[in-house]
């Protein structure tokens, strides 16, 4: 493959004459995505197709994907024992009546962390809800390039190993992706049974688009002076995108570093969705303060972690999606709120300001509280460390004026089970203050635009 760095001891190297970009316009990934758009409507949520009189069509549509995906299993020697899986999941999905599909033994031969070679290519084809997407389990296709740049290749080899991380990028995708899902998880696809997961993709290419864009117009509205690194960030797709894989290496393997509460990241909202933006946050701050002592010890991309850490956090996060349960946009919120009450971030005479040099304290003093809301978590029962999780945030963001959560516990159903607590909590539990929602007036349709970007 020209784009495929030399392979490392146990990787792919298998180079191949065509590149993942090429593979866009062959005429077989062509057929497949087509065959792949024409069978979705087909499908319910499940991912069955459930009409009989759709059957006829729906087998030709598969044959389709089979043939395809036979024809493109060459360009992709690395990946040989799962093409050949994912055709016999699709033969017996169609053998077995088009019901609910079950492709778990293609997604246990599907091992991209055992390849992780820059430029090295990837097809995938799985019916499988896309986060941020799609919550329906229907078929997607996806092309897509390991990004794997040294200096992470470096760092994971050394104090930040995480064998589960895959960086990727987009090559051509199905209408699942054509969304805000810039992650390709192995707990989306549609499977009889759980397995142990071995790996995890972020697509690096959207995370770096939608940022640049964001984080343009929000500085541009907000009159924000940026720092020359800044600028360059904003002003470079490539940079950009190694930038977010050595945030996103951090950010990932904190989700099982620390002292954790038990389970503290699920996948579904079982707890109150503030306690995923705590720990949301907590990743993410972690990975600003490792990009501090990395900076320290002359990493060059250490000090661009931590613009795009504040910047996509204060900017992006804040005012992008709904704000049903959004613990992203929460997280947001009270970055920007932790930084303007210790006058680190100012918002005087329409104008944006902050004072770099005070950043890094304070950033990594609310890593601290939360640090230390997780310690304190392992001598308290759920219900208290919710509680303690709530008034964290409460000491910096304002509820909702009509917050049960907020009048405290003797307005909580302490005497049921957690659902009701879970429950209690309204959508939009702390509302976007004044400042955010002029913000969104003036930069949310730019955050719109980014669903679908990928440079």
């Amino acid at each position: 493959m020209a784009a495929a760095a030399e392979a490392a001891p146990g990787s792919a190297s298998e180079a191949v004459e065509d590149g993942p970009s090429t593979l866009a316009s062959h005429p077989a990934w062509l057929r497949l995505k087509a065959a792949v758009t024409d069978l979705q409507p087909l499908q319910v949520a499940d991912g069955s197709v459930p009409d009989p009189r759709h059957h006829p069509h729906a087998a030709t549509l598969v044959e389709a994907i089979c043939a395809a995906t036979a024809e493109l299993a060459p360009h992709f020697p690395h990946d040989a024992d799962y093409l050949a899986a994912v055709v016999k999941d699709f033969r017996r999905w169609h053998d077995t009546g088009l019901g609910v599909p079950d492709f778990l033994d293609s997604l246990e031969a599907f091992h991209p962390e055992r390849h992780r070679v820059d430029g090295l290519g990837h097809l995938v084809v799985f019916p499988m809800y896309t986060q941020n997407g799609s919550t329906e389990r229907k078929v997607e296709a996806v092309l897509l390039r390991v990004l794997w740049p040294e200096f992470v290749a470096e760092l994971e080899a050394g104090a930040y190993s995480n064998a589960l991380f895959v960086p990727i990028t987009f090559v051509d995708f199905t209408a699942g992706y054509d969304t805000n899902s810039a992650v390709l998880f192995p707990e989306t696809v549609a499977m009889r049974e759980i397995p142990r997961f071995t790996w995890g993709g972020i697509f690096a290419d959207r995370e770096a688009a939608r940022f640049r864009r964001v984080v343009r117009a929000a500085a541009e509205t907000t009159r924000l002076a940026l720092p020359p690194d800044a600028e360059r960030l904003l002003a470079d797709q490539e940079l950009a995108q190694e930038t977010f894989v050595m945030w996103d290496l951090i950010h990932d393997r904190t989700h099982m570093r620390g002292d954790l509460p038990f389970d503290p990241f699920m996948i579904k909202q079982r707890m109150p969705y503030f306690l995923y933006s705590l720990e949301e946050l907590r990743c993410d701050l972690t990975a600003f303060r490792e990009a501090v002592r990395l900076e320290a010890d002359g990493v060059p991309h250490a000090r661009l972690v931590q613009y795009a850490v504040i910047f996509d956090r204060i900017f992006r996060f804040a005012i992008t999606g709904s704000r049903v349960r959004n613990y992203d946009g929460l997280g947001g919120q009270l970055l920007f709120a932790w930084l303007h009450q210790r006058r680190v971030l100012h918002w005087t005479d329409s104008r944006l300001t902050v004072d770099w040099p005070e950043v890094p304290g304070a950033v990594i003093a609310l890593s601290d509280e939360i640090e230390h809301l997780y310690w304190r978590s392992i001598d308290r029962p759920k219900v208290a460390h919710w509680l303690a999780a709530y008034d964290l945030v409460q000491g910096t963001l304002t509820p909702h004026p009509a917050s049960v959560w907020a009048k405290g516990p003797d307005a909580l159903p302490l005497d049921g089970p957690p659902k009701g607590l879970t429950d209690a909590v309204l959508p939009d539990e702390f509302p976007l203050s004044m400042f955010y929602e002029a913000l969104a007036r003036k930069v949310g349709d730019v955050a719109a635009s980014t669903a679908g970007i990928t440079a």
